[in-house]
């Protein structure tokens, strides 16, 4: 599960709903409920990222395997922890140089 892109449903950030979007799945799955840590996948790109923010576009060779439809952003400020059975689909998976990236600002988020 780790490193997956998924869909799920995914929270507003005022709670008041959910919607269904892709996530990137930053661990495996724990404990006895299975909850997994994810990260929010949007289609709207910054015009100004922010540091824990990883592009990718379709024509890169981080595109390859996602599942992706369109240019996404990961967005690592955005996390939320959800049981795995809120998983709808599998859509692929991050190369592993993203997946490192991801580690890098990630840790980088958590110790600022």
């Amino acid at each position: 599960m780790k490193n997956a892109v998924v869909l799920v449903p995914f929270p507003f950030d005022d709670f008041s709903a959910a919607k269904v979007r892709p996530a990137l799945c930053l661990t495996r799955e724990i404990g006895q409920f299975r909850h997994v840590i994810i990260a929010f996948i949007s289609s709207q790109l910054p015009l100004d990222p922010h540091e824990s923010d990883l592009i990718i576009k379709k024509n890169s060779p981080e595109w390859e395997g996602t599942g992706l439809a369109v240019d996404s952003v990961i967005r690592l400020h955005r996390v939320v922890t959800i049981p795995g059975n809120l998983i709808k689909r599998r859509l692929g998976t991050i190369s592993l140089s993203v997946a490192n990236q991801i580690r890098e600002r990630f840790f980088k988020l958590l110790n600022e």
